[in-house]
Order: structure tokens, then C-alpha cells, then sequence
């Protein structure tokens, strides 16, 4: 006995050691919950709506058992492993009928139970090796002892492979039927669960689409044999036409989308957002930005023979920051044109869109709406260049113009001074406290700035108006709205504020109220806009609706901008192109971005209450003279038109309208005389206008038609 046992010893210790070899590095059965798998993560549009679904390798997502239809858990158990609840880990009987089947019909049968299964696709290799086999039984033994059948099936339907990229039920219903599992049909879950024998060849994107087809009706009719289902549920079942989703991981609004994919990225790091399972609920309205993205599209093809070749669109709320439409581009699939590019966060030149940010610099340093400037030719010195001469956009002088009318018709030349008046400094600083920050080259800038010679995007510009909006109030933009982990716990919430003032004061509400109010003046700017212009909102009668709103075109014609917003909406509106060749002269404030502004604007206001900025009440009002911008009393000439206009307690003008004072007039233009001007000159006595740099205007004289630059 004892030399048969020493016989035996080398075979027992061969297979000790082979069984040491097989199981030295198994992994844990633990590794199967779902806490310790990848997930797919998820975007979502404030209503629930899913925008994108991101993953590595593997698109892959979670969902409970309860939440996975029944008849999805039976078709899967029908077709698989029709003992699942009444067999171990593996099942000797069905290993035996798959031999059976082999030996006698030649053809292949599978022998392995969902366990089974289940520990080969998520923890072992799928070599067909005798010694895997021997892996995948041990760990189907070792599953089963730590995990219910429940949750055997529960992690079964959410790991295993069903085509591409597509690991479990969620995945694979948001592939195939562009919903979610919880909402199939009793015919589609018999299709699902036909895949994951053989995904690509039962796929209807295969070769072999009748494959799929034979399988499906297989499922069913295991179900019936089985009693899951009745005859006339399965033959229902087979009329019912699938419709299948060619796109794999369908995407919407996706320049949005990449933008908070990339906020993400930054703040979590690429593997948790590719494979954290994260549920990220953004601002987006996506029938909003649908609607904005066929706006624009459509309205830049009206533009093709204006050689403009692109659009973008920011609709925002700006009193809680949040983003309810980012448009791109016309069209984020045309690769051809660079559709992919996100012109809302590329480097545009804003043109006089930038104008509000200075004039408001101006009220803060004492400035009134109605304080006069003398427009006129004027050139300034710029050491080691030639002197800068702006050129105001339609080529005429207008003499004498107010604070009001200067910012409502965008005349430049006052907008020049104003910025001289006030400091390149100053309103970089203003700019940056109100949510710029790309102004950092001052020195290559100059006076230019406030005639949009720095570049911005248009996120920055939306938080910018914004402030305005907010009356002073700077609210950061706010794209996403909560943020949950795979495991439920919410890692970010942002919940809006009732009111703007919890956002941070950068100007004072006098000022933002004054600008806002020039803004939505329809009458100040109907010199360069007329009165019915697309800068116009109407309601449902036609009444002019109260919006604030600017535009912008660079000299260059590169860039057109409009901007415009109310206490409740914003919108940003740009056209031009992407390789910022130009447009053709004829797109101005009013014919390129303007028309879809208006057609944003009108949707977005479409059934609310007219919204006024509500005035502080640090802001007085009262009569002034519609020359001078002083009171209308005490004046020597008789009287003055008047104007009403809004000013900040104490700013307020004192005193009445100008007096007489004796000055040199040129005998040619009867205008007052160039400094140092001595020969063909008369002293008079005339009314003298003199503007914050000093330069004087003569009201008396008489006034010769608006001039074209020389």
C-alpha cells in the first residue's frame, strides 16, 4: 500500500501544482459589483434629456435590477440558461444535452450557465484553453457562494458584451432603440437578449441581418415553451417592426457637450469622467438650443452670397448664469468647413459691442448720459506711430452729440474720447471685474480698444452683459446643475440663486441701470437703426418690448456681433468666418447677426411680462436741454429743447444751459477756429459748447449738413 501511495505522490503533487498554476492569479468574484467596474458617464439637458453618453472602451452603465424590465430578465434566462434559478454554478445536465447535441447533429451547443458566463466576459480571457475553462468553473463556484442568483442576473445584464462598445442592458437599449431599458418592449428585449451568444453576428448593422431575425424569433418562442409568455403575446411580439438607431452613440447639442466634457475633464480628471459613471444634469434647454441651432443655420445660409460662412449663438439666463443654448457653429458636422470649431469660445474681435463696458467706466468717473462730445475730426498722438484717427462707421461729423446718443447709434469718435477721458486702465479693469480676461496686451491695444481692437469670446461677453443685466451683479455662467457619482452620492449641486445679488457687485446699479436703459432706447438710436430695425422686440400686438441690446461689426468686416438681454434672457449672437477672412462691406449691425438675434430674442420673450431693469433709487430724473445736456433755465438765448434723461443723485447738472462767450470763428466755416489758427479769422460772441477734453463746439454758428470725413 505504502509504495502505491509513493507511485501515486508524483502525480498528486503534479496536479497540486497545476492546480496552484491555475489558481495562483484568479481574480476576485468581488470584482464583479458593480462599484469596482467602469461606468459610462452621462450628460444630460435640464430636463433629463441625454445629450451624450462618454466612455473609454467600454460604453457601460448601471441600472438595478428592479429597473430592467421582467420580460428582459426572462427572455435572457429563456434563451441562455432556462434552469438559472434551479441549478449551482454549473449545470452537469446542460452540459450534457450540449454534448448530446454535438455528437449527434454535429452542431454547436453552449453548456454554460449565466454564472458561467458571466465571471468569463468580466474576469477572464476568452481563449477557448482547457485551463481557462477550469478558471471560469472554480470562479462560477466561488460567485455563487458570495452572491444571490438576484444579483448574479442583475450583473449579468449590466457587464456582458451585446455588440461594439455596447457592455450591458442600458448600454445596449441607448445603442440600438436610443432609449433607456427601462422603456422596451417586450420584442425588443427578446432582441437584446439574442445578442450576447454572438453580437456581431446577430447585429442589424452585420453582414447577415436575417441572422438577428432568426435568433429574435427563437427568443420567443423559447419564452412561450416556458411559460413567460403566451401565444398571442409572442405573435405580437413578431409583428412588431424594430426600428434601429444607425448612430452608435448618438450626440446632441455637441459643442455643448464637449465644453462641459472638457469643465469636467479639468475638475475630475479624464478617467473618472470616461469611466466614473458619472450623471451630470447641465443648464441646457435643449429645445431651446435647437431652436437657436436651426436659427443660425438657416439665417448664414441667406448670408452665402455676403461671404459669411459661420454663426454662433449663447442664450443664457443671466441672472442665475445658467446656459440654456451654446450653438457653435451652423453645422458641428460639417468637417469640410471646420463645423467642430466653438466659435462661443474662440478669440473674436467684438467690434462696438465692447462700447457699454467704457461708457459705463465713464458714468462711474462722473460722466452723464447726458454729458455733450464734439464729433469731430480729431487725431491723437501715438508715440513712435502715426497718429490715430478714428473714423466714426458711416463717415459723417454730427457736431455736437450726447452721451445717450453717442452709445445708442455707436458713434465712434465720442466713444475714442470717452475712452481718453477715461483711461485704457481703467476700462481693462472694469472689463475684467465684469468677466473678460483676455484683454492683456494694453500697450497693442490703445485707444482702439473700445472699438473692439482686443479679442474676447463670447462667453466672456455674455457674463459681461450679464453684469449689466444683473444690475451690477457679476454671475458667472453656471453650464452644469449637479453632478452625481456611480455610487449616488452628488459630488455638485448648484442651486440658483432667487436674485443676482448673491453674485459678486463689480459696478453700481446707477450705472448698469443708465447703460441698460440707453440700450433698450429704441428713439436714441433710431439715427443710425431707424425705428423699426432688428433691434426691435415686439409682443404679440406689436408693442415694442423693453430689451437692452448692442451691436458690433469690426472695420475689417471680420466680426458682427449683436447683444441684447432683458433681467430674465441674454443673447449672444456672432457671424463672420472661421479663417476670419471677411465678409462682404454690406453686413453691418443691423443684416448679420441682428436678424437671428431678433428671431432668439422674440422666442425666448414669446408669452412673458414685459421686464423693465428696475431703476435704484439713486437714480433721479429730469428735463435737460437737448444740446447742452445742462438745465433748461436761466438760459440767455430764451429757452431750449428739452429731453428727459436719467442721472445719478448727485451727478445731476446744476446749472442752466451755456452762455455766451467770445471766441475766433473761421470766416470759411463759420465753425470756431483750429487752435493757432490766426489768418482769415473773426472774434464773436458766440454759444459755446465745450465737451469733457476740452474741445468746443459753436451752437450759435451756423450748422453745416453732417459732413463726410475727409
Amino acid at each position: 500500500m505504502r509504495k502505491r501511495w509513493l507511485f501515486l505522490l508524483p502525480f498528486v503533487i503534479a496536479f497540486a501544482l497545476l492546480v496552484v498554476y491555475i489558481v495562483k492569479d484568479l481574480p476576485s468574484p468581488t470584482r464583479l459589483s458593480s462599484s469596482s467596474l467602469p461606468q459610462s458617464s452621462h450628460i444630460y439637458d435640464r430636463h433629463g434629456t441625454l445629450l451624450y453618453t462618454i466612455y473609454s472602451q467600454k460604453n457601460q452603465t448601471f441600472v438595478p435590477l428592479k429597473d430592467i424590465p421582467k420580460h428582459l430578465q426572462q427572455a435572457t434566462i429563456a434563451i441562455e440558461d432556462k434552469d438559472f434559478y434551479r441549478h449551482g454554478a454549473v449545470d452537469f445536465r446542460g452540459i450534457a444535452r450540449a454534448m448530446y447535441v454535438i455528437f449527434s447533429t454535429d452542431q454547436l451547443q453552449g453548456g454554460s450557465t449565466l454564472t458561467q458566463q458571466l465571471v468569463k466576459t468580466s474576469l477572464l480571457s476568452l481563449d477557448r484553453t482547457i485551463e481557462r475553462k477550469i478558471r471560469e468553473v472554480i470562479l462560477a463556484f466561488a460567485t455563487e457562494m458570495i452572491y444571490s442568483k438576484d444579483q448574479i442576473i442583475e450583473m449579468y445584464l449590466n457587464q456582458v458584451p451585446y455588440g461594439g462598445t455596447a457592455y450591458g442592458v442600458e448600454a445596449a437599449s441607448r445603442t440600438y432603440f436610443g432609449k433607456g431599458v427601462k422603456d422596451l418592449t417586450l420584442s425588443q428585449s427578446a432582441f437584446l437578449a439574442a445578442l450576447p451568444e454572438a453580437p456581431s453576428t446577430f447585429s442589424p448593422f452585420g453582414s447577415h441581418p436575417e441572422l438577428g431575425k432568426r435568433r429574435h424569433a427563437e427568443v420567443l418562442a423559447k419564452m412561450q415553451e416556458q411559460g413567460y409568455i403566451t401565444q398571442k403575446q409572442k405573435e405580437q411580439a413578431l409583428k412588431e417592426s424594430l426600428s434601429f438607431q444607425e448612430i452608435q452613440n448618438p450626440i446632441k447639442a455637441p459643442h455643448f457637450v464637449f465644453y462641459v466634457k472638457d469643465l469636467l475633464e479639468k475638475k475630475y480628471g479624464a478617467s473618472t469622467v470616461e469611466q466614473g459613471g458619472l450623471r451630470v444634469i447641465t443648464s441646457l434647454d435643449l429645445p431651446t438650443h435647437e431652436f437657436a441651432q436651426l436659427a443660425v443655420a438657416s439665417e448664414v445660409a441667406k448670408l452665402k452670397s455676403y461671404r459669411v460662412g459661420n454663426g454662433g449663438a449663447v442664450i443664457t439666463n443671466p441672472s442665475t448664469g445658467e446656459m440654456l443654448a451654446m450653438v457653435g457653429s451652423k453645422d458641428y458636422f460639417n468637417t469640410e468647413e471646420d463645423g467642430n470649431v466653438n466659435v462661443t469660445i474662440s478669440s473674436l474681435q467684438p467690434g462696438s459691442s465692447i462700447k457699454p463696458i467704457n461708457y459705463a467706466v465713464g458714468l462711474i468717473k462722473g460722466l452723464t448720459a447726458a454729458t455733450p462730445f464734439v464729433d469731430q475730426a480729431i487725431c491723437f498722438p501715438n508715440p513712435g506711430q502715426a497718429p490715430y484717427c478714428p473714423k466714426n462707421y458711416d463717415g459723417k461729423f454730427r457736431g455736437i452729440i450726447q452721451f445717450r446718443h453717442a452709445l445708442a447709434n455707436s458713434i465712434n469718435i465720442p466713444a475714442v474720447k470717452i475712452l481718453k477721458y477715461n483711461g485704457l486702465e481703467a476700462m481693462i479693469a472694469t472689463a475684467s471685474a465684469m468677466g473678460i480676461s483676455s484683454f492683456k496686451e494694453p500697450d497693442r491695444y490703445g485707444l482702439s480698444l473700445t472699438l473692439g481692437g482686443g479679442e474676447v469670446t463670447m462667453l466672456e461677453m455674455a457674463t459681461a452683459y450679464g453684469t449689466l443685466a444683473n444690475l451690477g451683479y457679476r454671475v458667472d455662467l453656471h453650464p452644469i446643475l449637479k453632478i452625481t457619482g456611480k455610487n449616488g452620492k452628488v459630488l455638485e449641486e448648484y442651486t440658483p440663486p432667487a436674485s443676482p445679488i448673491f453674485g459678486k457687485r463689480v459696478l453700481p446699479s446707477a450705472v448698469s441701470f443708465i447703460i441698460s436703459h440707453i440700450l433698450l432706447d429704441n428713439n436714441a438710436r433710431s439715427q443710425a437703426f431707424g425705428t423699426n430695425s432688428e433691434l426691435r422686440i415686439n409682443d404679440e400686438k406689436r408693442n415694442p418690448l423693453p430689451v437692452s441690446v448692442k451691436t458690433g461689426t469690426t472695420n475689417d468686416f471680420r466680426d458682427n456681433w449683436t447683444i441684447g438681454y432683458t433681467p430674465s434672457y441674454l443673447v449672444a449672437v456672432w457671424v463672420g468666418n472661421n479663417d476670419h477672412t471677411p465678409m462682404g462691406s454690406i453686413v453691418s449691425g443691423v443684416t448679420g447677426a441682428a436678424p437671428i438675434w431678433n428671431t432668439l430674442m422674440s422666442h425666448v420673450l414669446n408669452g412673458t411680462r414685459p421686464e423693465f431693469p428696475k431703476k435704484p433709487v439713486n437714480v433721479v430724473g429730469m428735463n435737460v436741454c437737448s444740446n447742452t445736456g445742462l438745465l433748461p433755465t436761466n438760459n440767455p438765448e430764451g429757452g431750449c429743447p428739452t429731453r428727459f434723461e436719467y442721472f445719478i443723485k448727485g451727478n445731476e447738472p446744476k446749472k442752466g444751459n451755456v452762455s455766451r462767450q467770445k471766441v475766433f470763428i473761421d470766416k470759411a466755416t463759420q465753425q470756431i477756429a483750429k487752435p493757432g489758427q490766426t489768418e482769415n479769422v473773426e472774434e464773436k460772441e458766440e454759444l459755446v459748447i465745450t465737451d469733457a477734453l476740452g474741445d468746443k463746439y459753436c451752437a450759435s454758428c451756423p450748422q453745416p449738413t453732417p459732413s463726410p470725413t475727409p
